[in-house]
């Protein structure tokens, strides 16, 4: 069987393309000297490896021996995995969304050996078809024109070059932090409402939890009921349709209708952390069970499928078996009967809507539809699913991409710790410090810098923003959780290195790749929410927290910084901007601050309570004092007690008399 040069590759979607007829490279230098001795173009293809539509333009294309052939004779192909390399995709993201007005994956780039685009796009069938470019005609005029009239290409890439690295020296400007920004984004969401099904515009309709986690929490602090329901409803649409997995739990990328019926079916681990810790939210502020039934489904399914034997999360699960888009997810009524038996069939047809028709390419997607908002499956249902759980497992197989990514390891210790904090069910806390575990022994560096993915023995790539912010996040949700100090000692540890190695000192922002990495064609500054809440507003979270728990001044001036660089480059979409509010509205509207000084540990019977109070909470004992002073210098002058524990509330720098008795604490709270 051919190989390439991708063979001794470790991500499962080089992998998928290491048996090709196209004679594909990994990014590195081997490829860029090969393309300039030679002095060929470069085709460089971003994709990942449960992508629907990366397998098929690999079926229809890298697997073609005619493909193959114009690529290895005229270009110098390069594979990337954008989980492994999110900064290569971002930087050339950003070339096809200027360059075409949208993007998606795959992504396809034609560069010059020095790594300068002249052509961007996405999927390309191999032949032109319904006015999308054909790969074949277009690699054929690209080999062309550059043996014949290279300087048109060459002037092309130049002047993109040029204009990307432009547009990013342009987002250096400040503006002081209002609160006005969420009124805006909350009148552009209100603006695009659908009040029938719920979300945001037209399909396909994304989860976007994060947005959904803005307005909640900009519906408590306004007291705005209008808003809230707007999460409210899209949470519960969301899960009435095929979106969600009714059968296994989790849901899917996007839904490609407005009703949420028929996904996008590859299942991610960052949307569902990110579904987990926003539905426990919703349960928290509405004590509605149909919401603590929706988290502990997604967190399930987390458990059960995307957790490693030593604990860290998998990236995913694949839209395709079978080589066909959700054959996985579809059953027929007769396949039910068979397995059921006709009165418990008839029962689990009726109650997801399955029906001889069916909703999706002859199958049906068991579905909520025809039920109403916010309805929870009876226990006998519940015992039906788990029996089609089985033999769905049984009948077909989803690829499983098992790479283990630090960011998105974050995301599910935020959203078990959570978990944990909202439900009192240790299980979860366990999964939360198991993650933990395991980055911290497989994806930490000798020196404390973070690697991007462990997969198969092996971790590589530096740590990008993404990581060091997320994963800061998660040691201090942990910390407020456990009152454990090392997890606070970590964070601050992360995000002093966050700050050295990626920060812009002069203008505010945070850079996507840090100072001593492999340097590309821009090093952009992204701070807009896309599926994922982006390095910026998560650091800016991260920032205000630890200005507040140490009262520094250095984490009070970056923080700062960071917040004016953010108002003044969100204002004119804020909608995008969701996760960057949260944090902005958290340094403007701070909650109050509790240190609890204390001999040993918090006393048992206040943990429960605190650790689901929304405040600011260090905890100074005999053990951690000396470090914790270093960290937080002002604690020096809270002496720890003989016995028992010392609670000092504070808020907007006036502090309280303190008290020792935790019924004296809940009257202040």
């Amino acid at each position: 069987m051919h190989e390439n040069h991708l063979i001794h590759e470790k991500s499962p979607y080089l992998l998928q393309h290491a048996h090709n007829p196209v004679d594909w490279y990994p990014w590195g230098p081997e490829a860029f000297r090969v393309a300039k001795q030679n002095n060929l173009p470069i085709f460089l293809s971003i994709g990942y490896s449960t992508c629907h539509w990366c397998h098929v333009m690999e079926h229809e294309s890298f697997e073609d021996e005619e493909v193959a052939d114009l690529l290895n004779q005229q270009f110098i192909s390069i594979k990337v995995d954008r989980e492994e390399r999110p900064d290569i995709d971002t930087v050339y993201m950003e070339v096809c969304q200027s360059l075409t007005g949208s993007g998606g994956w795959p992504l396809t780039i034609l560069m010059t050996p020095a790594q300068k685009p002249f052509f961007a796009g996405t999927y390309l069938p191999k032949h032109a078809q319904y006015g999308t470019a054909g790969l074949i005609e277009l690699l054929q005029e690209v080999s062309k024109l550059w043996r014949e009239q290279p300087e048109m290409l060459l002037h092309s890439s130049e002047q993109i070059a040029a204009e990307l690295q432009e547009r990013s020296a342009q987002f250096h400007r400040a503006a002081e932090p209002s609160l006005s920004l969420s009124d805006r984004a909350v009148r552009q969401l209100q603006d695009r409402f659908d009040p029938h099904y719920g979300g945001f515009g037209a399909a396909p309709k994304f989860p976007m939890c994060h947005n959904l986690l803005f307005l909640l929490r900009y519906a408590a602090r306004t007291k705005n009921r209008k808003v809230q329901e707007m999460a409210l409803q899209t949470l519960g649409h969301m899960y009435r349709g095929g979106l969600f997995d009714h059968i296994g739990g989790g849901c899917s990328r996007y839904s490609t209708d407005r009703r949420w019926l028929i996904p996008h079916f590859e299942k991610m681990l960052y949307d569902n952390a990110l579904l987990a810790y926003t539905t426990l939210e919703a349960f928290q502020m509405t004590s509605r069970s149909f919401f603590r039934t929706m988290a502990e489904q997604t967190l399930q399914y987390l458990l059960r499928e995307l957790t490693s034997p030593e604990g860290g999360f998998y990236c995913g699960q694949d839209a395709d078996s079978d080589g066909k888009e959700g054959a996985y997810y579809g059953f027929t009524p007769q396949e039910i009967e068979h397995l059921l038996g006709p009165k418990d069939s008839a029962a689990f047809c009726a109650y997801f809507g399955i029906t001889p028709r069916g909703n999706f390419e002859g199958q049906n997607l068991p579905n909520l539809l025809d039920h109403p908002l916010y309805t929870e499956p009876p226990a006998e249902i519940e015992s039906l699913c788990k029996t089609v759980y089985q033999y769905r497992l049984s009948r077909l197989e989803l690829h499983l991409d098992d790479k283990i990514l630090t960011s998105w390891n974050a995301l599910a210790i935020v959203a078990f710790t959570k978990a944990y904090t909202v439900l009192d069910d240790v299980r979860y806390l366990e999964a939360a410090q198991q993650a933990h575990a395991f980055l911290q022994r497989h994806l930490r560096t000798a020196d404390s810098r973070l690697l991007v993915r462990w997969r198969a023995g092996e971790a590589a790539y530096p740590g990008q923003l993404d990581d060091y912010a997320y994963y800061a996040w998660a040691l201090l949700e942990l910390y407020h959780t456990t009152f454990d100090f090392s997890y606070f000692d970590e964070a601050v540890t992360l995000a002093t290195t966050m700050v050295h190695s990626f920060f812009d000192n002069q203008h505010g922002g945070f850079y996507f790749y840090a100072s001593d990495a492999e340097q590309l064609l821009t090093r952009p500054k992204e701070f807009y929410d896309g599926a994922l809440p982006s390095g910026n507003a998560v650091a800016t979270l991260v920032l205000v927290r630890l200005a507040a728990l140490t009262n520094e001044p250095d984490w009070r001036t970056y923080a700062d910084l960071q917040l004016r660089f953010l108002a003044g480059n969100i204002a004119d979409f804020s909608m995008a901007h969701c996760f960057a509010l949260l944090a902005l509205e958290e340094a403007l509207d701070p909650p109050k601050s509790l240190l609890c000084s204390t001999v040993g540990s918090v006393p048992s019977e206040a943990q429960p309570f605190l650790r689901k109070q929304p405040i600011h909470i260090l905890v100074k004992n005999t053990n951690n004092a000396p470090a914790l002073e270093k960290i937080a210098p002002y604690t020096a002058n809270y002496p720890i007690p003989a016995n028992g524990v010392m609670y000092y509330l504070c808020r907007n720098g006036a502090c309280l008399a303190p008290v020792e008795q935790l019924e004296q604490l809940k009257e202040m709270l």
